[in-house]
């Protein structure tokens, strides 16, 4: 009997220190708690849930303590977690979401009106500010451009980038990425309001002459080959991003154009968004240089949005009265698509409720988008 009660014993003791709570550690809890505000601020506050709440639900899955050799964690190899993760990795998910990302969006308003390409490669003054200073504060070269691609509000780019030039950084800064970009209703207003006079802010845009169809079908034909001749290192991106934007500009593939920018699109950010805050396992991902790419994250993010506002109030300078730009777009030129361009417009509603600001600030959004993929490309020409 006694044999027994010990046999017994041993297996009890056995289970539980294969249990999280044998294992948990004061890091499992901190990351639960963050993953926990994640969720509360995707669907209490309304906050961006299509990536939180993947992501707050990632980190809960990422940090529920187990003993390591079990293929259960993220960094296992065979781990069911890890294969997922595999896409992340590698870098496969960011061309599915430009591919979606191109199908679903309008590039009428960048046709219209060319210049807001401009107020788009602006706002890319935040990557290569951020650049500068990651470097000074002792990040190597590869890692600083990892950390500033954040000031693009891009997060398939970001992952992107880090994933061919800093492959370890990639849980911090595709967190920090995904973070501000949900962030944008909270970040950009007091920016925008800050460097804009009342009447900069009550400025009315004419509206963008019609754009026919066949400029919507050369565009991201001409597009490609512009910009991708310019930088081929972004080829993957942008190559997907025009593609599907040709699939709904066509008219002959609509099945195609529907899939990429509804189901598969929508497959593809939950499983990133997934396995993105489950590659927060703390042991990885609460070191000193977690907070400084949090801290660089937001710095390149703030430029940005500074950078597009004043280049519009400076643009304004040399253009005739009849044809200024509201400095409220400039902070569209981020690569936040439709969030930055819907918070020009909420914010501009609210100084003149009859101006519909939204369409306008497609235009340097969109562009955002490129110039983002376009930054990336001339980082990892020089730095892979």
């Amino acid at each position: 009997m006694n044999d027994f009660f010990v046999f017994v014993q041993q297996n009890l003791a056995e289970f539980w220190s294969y249990s999280g709570f044998a294992n948990v550690t004061f890091g499992n809890v901190a990351m639960i708690l963050v993953g926990l505000l994640f969720l509360f601020l995707a669907i209490k506050r309304g906050f961006e849930p299509m990536l939180l709440v993947p992501i707050g639900f990632g980190i809960l899955v990422g940090n529920i303590p187990f003993q390591m050799g079990t293929e259960v964690g993220i960094y296992e190899e065979g781990s069911v977690l890890n294969t997922l993760y595999q896409g992340v990795k590698n870098g496969w998910y960011p061309p599915l979401i430009f591919l979606g990302i191109g199908a679903m969006t309008d590039f009428s308003a960048l046709i219209a009106n060319p210049k807001m390409m401009l107020v788009g490669a602006a706002a890319q003054f935040g990557i290569f500010g951020a650049y500068m200073v990651s470097l000074l504060l002792g990040f190597a070269p590869h890692e600083a451009a990892s950390i500033a691609i954040i000031g693009g509000a891009d997060g398939p780019t970001a992952i992107y980038l880090t994933s061919k030039l800093a492959p370890y950084m990639l849980g911090a800064i595709a967190v920090s990425a995904y973070s501000y970009m949900a962030l944008v209703p909270v970040i950009q207003p007091p920016i925008m309001r800050l460097l804009t006079t009342k009447k900069e802010r009550l400025i009315r845009m004419k509206p963008a002459r019609h754009v026919r169809q066949s400029e919507k079908i050369l565009f991201p034909i001409i597009g490609l080959v512009l910009t991708c001749f310019v930088v081929p290192s972004a080829l993957p991106l942008l190559g997907m991003l025009f593609f599907g934007n040709l699939l709904k500009e066509c008219g002959v593939t609509n099945r195609l154009s529907k899939t990429a920018s509804g189901a598969m699109t929508d497959i593809v950010t939950i499983i990133l968004g997934f396995s993105v805050g489950a590659s927060t396992q703390a042991t990885t991902f609460l070191t000193p240089a977690t907070l400084k790419i949090f801290f660089l994250g937001f710095m390149a993010f703030a430029i940005a949005t500074f950078s597009g506002v004043l280049f519009v109030k400076i643009f304004n300078l040399v253009l005739p009265k009849d044809k200024k730009l509201n400095p409220l777009i400039g902070n569209a030129g981020v690569s936040a698509v439709p969030m930055a361009a819907r918070i020009s417009h909420d914010v501009g509603r609210k100084y003149d409720p009859d101006n519909y600001l939204l369409m306008h600030a497609m235009g340097p959004n969109v562009a955002g988008v490129i110039g983002s993929a376009v930054a990336a490309g001339v980082l990892l020409a020089f730095l892979a």
